[in-house]
């Protein structure tokens, strides 16, 4: 494709969308206009919405990261009372499907490796450079749950980006032992019960990892592959003999590409990764519920503040809500019941969630 050839065709889609729709958040007192756009990340074709100020003056732009799940931004809307705040300040907000999802092609996998998601990032980023999209000068990034994996990854490849937004951050290991302990109670179990059931759960992964058998697996997990809470969360965890054997010769095969965390055995999600938090010099906002019971919050705090804390080239700025769950709402519990089958902008947002971003903003991104 041409380069040329595609600003003026970029140019010429903001006007005419403009021409015929105006404002598309008018409506709100938002002066904003949103488009279309794709690009290709591997050989994937990806397509999402840019948003602009009518103006045309975007001082910075936001590249949004999603966490885990389904996404289809246009229908859902999905980010848009944060993408029309951030637009009145003068940011361009951009976002866009998974492969296989919404207007995205590809085939969906819950399981991409995060190192494709933050090349998929890193592609947008230069597609959105190249086609000198306003506010393409100063680009950083706003990541929610798994994007707090995904986010650093990009950040450590393309130290050109400017700024990080981390919402619900997460630590370097795998969120399922938090998830589980932090819910059980909340389904009624006490905590002798609580405990029993995590110490299966860490046994049973113990015994896999190191080779052990089948029946070593079932006679130690009698009471967690009874329990109906434990069977929402994590599935069916008795399976066949056939199937057990057969999942721990293909993790043998591959086991020195894992990583472990000693005390819950949990996987560790991305390697090395208190060194790749280190090494970002970019300011850093990262925001945090106390109610959160679907990631270890106390632990990623703990780990920007001892990483990003303190690096002298970076700045780091954290804010906890209590009331807020992990999708940063109004929750009387936290439980991971209290959102099920809800859209993921759902629910009330925090009290200071919005001026805290916004204040952030104003301070280290586009300063007055």
């Amino acid at each position: 494709m041409n380069i040329n050839s595609s600003k003026t065709s970029l140019v010429f889609v903001f006007i005419v969308l403009f021409i015929a729709f105006g404002c598309s958040g008018a409506k709100n007192g938002v002066q904003m206009v949103t488009t279309d756009f794709e690009f290709i990340s591997g050989n994937t074709k990806l397509s999402g919405i840019i948003d602009q100020p009518v103006n045309g003056k975007a001082q910075a732009l936001i590249v949004f990261v999603h966490g885990t799940g389904n996404t289809d931004i246009r229908r859902e809307n999905r980010y848009y009372d944060l993408r029309r705040r951030f637009v009145e300040l003068g940011i361009a907000c951009v976002t866009w499907d998974k492969p296989g999802q919404g207007q995205s092609a590809g085939v969906y996998d819950y399981n991409q490796p995060l190192e494709e998601i933050a090349r998929g990032v890193l592609d947008a980023i230069t597609w959105l450079r190249i086609q000198e999209v306003p506010g393409s000068e100063k680009i950083g990034i706003w990541g929610t749950s798994q994007g707090g994996w995904v986010v650093p990854i990009a950040l450590s490849q393309e130290p050109s980006i400017q700024f990080w937004i981390s919402v619900s951050g997460v630590p370097a290991e795998d969120n399922k032992h938090y998830l589980m302990q932090s819910n059980l109670p909340l389904e009624g179990r006490t905590q002798q019960e609580t405990e029993r059931l995590m110490g299966e759960w860490r046994r049973s992964k113990q015994i896999f990892i190191q080779g052990g058998d089948y029946e070593s697996y079932l006679a130690a997990t009698e009471n967690l592959r009874k329990d109906p809470a434990v069977f929402d969360f994590a599935g069916d965890l008795t399976g066949s003999r056939e199937e057990y054997e057969t999942e721990q010769e293909g993790y043998m095969k591959m086991k020195d590409q894992f990583e472990f965390d000693e005390e819950t055995f949990s996987v560790i999600r991305v390697r090395n990764f208190d060194e790749i938090l280190n090494g970002l010099d970019i300011d850093v906002l990262a925001l945090f519920g106390e109610k959160d019971t679907n990631v270890n919050w106390r632990k990623a705090h703990a780990l920007y503040e001892s990483t990003i804390g303190q690096n002298p080239n970076a700045t780091l700025t954290m804010h906890t809500f209590p009331d807020c769950n992990h999708s940063m709402s109004v929750s009387a519990t936290g439980s991971v019941r209290e959102v099920e089958g809800m859209p993921l902008d759902s629910g009330v947002k925090c009290e200071g969630y919005y001026e805290a971003q916004i204040e952030w903003l104003r301070k280290y991104v586009i300063p007055e």
